[in-house]
């Protein structure tokens, strides 16, 4: 894996003071601060609406992965909500490597990052007099990373996860584009609640208004048939970049990829299933609704494509 635009030998460009070298950092609106001071205050508009469009970029081995494709995608974002932040993408790739750079070193070679961005829509106009910056609305820009907690995931991707379609449905795509990437996800939480109700541990596998399979609430859903993976598709779900990582490996692996409506009763019968996210990569989906899928274990296309996964990368993304 070679980390790309030549993260690898990038240095900080911005006069990183040497007490931020001490300790891990964030950055927010124009300054680098320690990642213990990065708040957003009461009247911010992602706290009063939730009106902020987000990413998450991870390393392996320290070395950030598909930088540029996250911030592809968050710019379509920030197009979308017509936030102008002020910085190009440019400037968000420099400042991204500064703090990933300075905050690794706080790691332990195994160990690796998530990083954060995210944009608000600043002052909520209500709360104006109450902020200082007064009736300006100017976006919130925050970036900040945090150890993956790869022991959340590590007996699911051993043994896989089941999932549970509630009744709380899916955001329809007439509400807003699903590519674009927020943090209004009190749906998201509500169905989570609702699936470990009746599965505790599980995870919400959300159904769209037409009872066809969608997301969970922070990754993409693919089962497979024989040697093809199928996935929702793309008119109603955000889409991932782990999702198109898998796509790409499969596809040189000799899968076949297909994008359909899928019923959940079609997921029953699957040979198997997994979800993709940033965070975990791949996770295989063993039981959906209390039936088990294909064995009821994680199958060998699973283990075939994060095997293939962890080579690309260089690190042994299972364990």
């Amino acid at each position: 894996f070679q980390a790309e635009d030549g993260i690898r030998d990038r240095s900080p460009s911005r006069g990183l003071g040497d007490v931020y070298k001490r300790q891990p950092i964030a950055y927010l609106n124009g300054e680098h601060i320690p990642v213990s001071q990065a708040t957003l205050p009461v009247y911010d508009s992602g706290v009063v609406l939730g009106a902020t469009v987000t990413e998450m970029t991870r390393t392996f081995g320290h070395q950030l992965f598909k930088l540029n494709d996250h911030l592809d995608r968050l710019f379509q974002a920030l197009e979308y909500m017509r936030f102008d932040t002020g910085l190009t993408k440019k400037d968000f790739r420099q400042l991204s490597i500064e703090i990933v750079k300075n905050n690794a070193q706080w790691l332990d070679k195994e160990g690796d990052l998530g990083l954060t961005h995210f944009v608000t829509a600043g002052t909520f106009a209500t709360y104006a007099k109450i902020s200082p910056e007064g009736p300006v609305n100017r976006p919130t820009v925050c970036m900040h990373t945090f150890p993956l907690p790869f022991s959340m995931w590590a007996e699911k991707l051993e043994s896989g996860q089941q999932l549970v379609t509630p009744n709380i449905r899916h955001v329809p795509p007439q509400c807003y584009d699903p590519a674009i990437k927020n943090r209004s996800r009190l749906h998201y939480y509500l169905a989570d609640l609702e699936a470990r109700r009746v599965v505790p541990g599980a995870t919400a596998l959300l159904l769209d208004m037409d009872d066809h399979v969608t997301e969970t609430i922070a990754a993409n859903f693919i089962m497979v048939r024989g040697r093809t993976l199928i996935s929702p598709e793309i008119k109603n779900i955000l889409p991932g970049i782990s999702r198109k990582t898998v796509f790409e490996l499969a596809s040189n692996l000799g899968f076949q990829t297909v994008e359909q409506d899928i019923p959940v009763e079609e997921v029953i019968e699957a040979d198997e299933a997994f979800t993709t996210s940033t965070s975990y990569c791949m996770m295989p989906v063993t039981h959906v609704n209390n039936a088990p899928i294909g064995k009821g274990k994680p199958g060998p296309v699973y283990r075939t494509l994060i095997d293939a996964w962890s080579k690309q990368v260089g690190v042994n993304i299972t364990t």
